[in-house]
């Protein structure tokens, strides 16, 4: 009887379990191709819910790799958007600096190429109407660009993102919930741009907040920034745990699963 039990135990945690890998998406935005990557979740639940994953602006890396995965393994489907499609993948910082600039400037261009993937995450088996943007760095700029897009996402998460946006845009209500992840010291935000961009949050009527790390700058969630932090750029292992089970939090507020 106790092997029986066991036995039907294990039948039960196998069958709610789905193998998590991550598999690459050919997808479109106009005329230009795409290569996404999607993890399906590895726990099923009638809610599906879904985290779009926007990487940072060397494009899609082993840092956004590993998060997707793990975040499969806590139960959601999870896309990793490809924001400059084929032909135009950087291959150093300064063409980097040249992609995110121009998606930076023309923001409407950036709204549409990240809609195309958040598409690709609801054909892939995401609850539309429960999903949540994550982005890093450039990433982290435009989840927030999703938000101020109306795109239809419950909430997004910017890690060390770029905060600015043009004074001359009008200011709209911001219905997604967001939080920001960022570097005390970050030097690439100047307090200029962060109290511009909490007046944003309150004149969108947002539900908004802002979390502080200590000691961090630039890239404190990725491994392979080193750890310098006169660089600008660096990773902290402390900040990086923190921040991801801040972010856990906030997917359990915002998501059903």
């Amino acid at each position: 009887m106790k092997n029986s039990a066991l036995l039907l135990f294990a039948t039960i945690l196998f069958s709610n379990t789905i193998s998590a890998q991550l598999k690459t998406v050919k997808y479109t935005d106009g005329a230009q191709a795409l290569n996404g990557l999607f993890v399906k979740s590895a726990k099923k639940s009638s809610q599906n819910p879904g985290i779009l994953l926007l990487p940072a602006w060397l494009g899609i890396d082993k840092a956004s790799k590993d998060i997707a995965e793990n975040l499969s393994k806590l139960g959601y489907n999870v896309f990793i958007a490809d924001i400059y499609g084929e032909g135009n993948y950087p291959t150093n910082t300064t063409e980097a600096g040249k992609q995110a600039g121009y998606y930076k400037k023309n923001h409407e261009i950036y709204q549409k190429r990240i809609n195309a993937a958040l598409q690709e995450l609801v054909k892939y088996g995401a609850n539309a109407d429960n999903i949540v943007a994550i982005g890093y760095c450039f990433g982290g700029t435009g989840v927030l660009e999703a938000a101020r897009g109306h795109l239809n996402v419950k909430g997004v998460a910017s890690f060390h993102g770029g905060l600015g946006k043009d004074a001359a845009r009008p200011v709209e209500p911001i219905t997604a919930k967001v939080l920001v992840c960022h570097g005390a010291d970050d030097p690439f935000e100047s307090k200029e741009e962060i109290t511009a961009f909490q007046q944003e949050m309150r004149d969108s009527k947002a539900d908004w907040q802002m979390i502080y790390y200590a000691n961090s700058v630039h890239s404190f969630t990725n491994p392979e920034a080193g750890n310098d932090n006169s660089k600008g750029a660096a990773y902290n292992a402390v900040a990086a745990k923190r921040s991801f089970e801040h972010l856990q939090l906030f997917l359990n507020e915002v998501l059903k699963k």
